[in-house]
């Protein structure tokens, strides 16, 4: 059946996660290793034991989550054996878009794990703490949303608001300085949103106000080698598939400061053919979108023995 493999962003982590596929599939904890060795040690600690603060902290938690995505696609593609087959497209929200290009041949894994490091430690540093903000606007339309920041920006002169992740047909999430945050939030519940939900970030990330990172992100994706994929990877910021290794820092670096456009990622990847989606790496949350984004998609995840089982019988039978 076509298969795509996709990714998870931040949001996705909590402490434990990977240990149980590390301690019963060495390759697991082989990728974790060398994801610790890449930091010079701390991250396998972070991960099994917390705390779960420190996890949370943009700078652990992009590079932790990528090491674990990675341990997953390791496993199941030891697992599937003979049976696997190569997926039609690779995809990932945010820095799982790092997570899709490692698992397909294009970066290597020590390559990513210290850009992740470098990327979200410069996403901290670009709006002092407090000064920015993200919420989740729910039960609203896309373009409902974009106007309600506009609106907001209207009445906050020089502040800034934008959507930052087009999760769902009904999710958006909106970034910017706290307060036109805030009364976006308020102009999307006059335009009918069901809920509007503060998220507990340390940065507001694709949004603008990230433009500082770019030059200082070029600078570290330009010492990386970078190969062409072994299937297609949708980008965040097209929604279109590239396999072109030229176009890639271009794609990550635009990204930053560009909204995720998760919806047309998935839309995109069902129209050439796609009918399987199985998430790599900790939680559910692609799983859930997949599902209200097309419920005529089949999707899976894998984070963890059991759940690997289940995508071993179900897709790579």
């Amino acid at each position: 059946m076509p298969v795509a493999f996709v990714f998870p962003g931040q949001g996705s982590q909590a402490v434990g996660m990977g240990q149980a596929l590390a301690q019963a599939y060495p390759e697991a904890r082989a990728v974790l290793d060398e994801a610790d060795a890449a930091l010079g040690g701390g991250l396998l600690r972070l991960l099994f034991e917390g705390p779960e603060e420190e996890l949370r902290k943009t700078a652990n938690t992009q590079p932790a989550i990528l090491a674990v995505s990675i341990a997953a696609h390791r496993v199941l593609v030891k697992e599937a054996g003979g049976r696997f087959q190569l997926p039609l497209f690779y995809a990932g929200h945010s820095l799982g878009e790092y997570s899709a290009l490692v698992a397909a041949g294009a970066m290597q894994l020590q390559d990513a794990i210290r850009a992740l490091r470098a990327r979200g430690t410069f996403m901290q540093e670009a709006v002092p703490a407090g000064e920015g903000a993200m919420a989740a606007i729910l039960g609203l339309d896309p373009e409902q949303v974009a106007a309600a920041c506009k609106d907001a920006r209207a009445e906050e002169p020089g502040r800034v608001v934008e959507p930052a992740n087009y999760n769902s047909p009904e999710q958006t999430v909106i970034a910017g300085h706290a307060p036109a945050v805030d009364r976006a939030i308020s102009k999307s519940k006059d335009r009918g949103a069901k809920r509007a939900l503060p998220l507990p970030v340390s940065a507001p990330f694709h949004c603008s106000l990230m433009a500082p990172v770019q030059p200082r992100l070029a600078e570290v994706l330009a010492s990386i080698q970078l190969k062409q994929p072994s299937a297609p990877i949708v980008a965040n910021v097209t929604a279109e598939p590239n396999s072109d290794p030229a176009g890639i820092v271009r794609l990550l670096l635009s990204q930053v400061t560009a909204p995720v456009r998760w919806v047309e990622s998935v839309q995109r990847m069902a129209l050439s053919g796609v009918d399987t989606l199985v998430e790599l790496g900790p939680g559910k949350v692609l799983t859930g979108l997949t599902r209200r984004i097309d419920k005529k998609l089949r999707a899976f995840n894998v984070e963890d023995p059991q759940s690997l089982r289940v995508v071993l019988n179900e897709v790579f039978k």
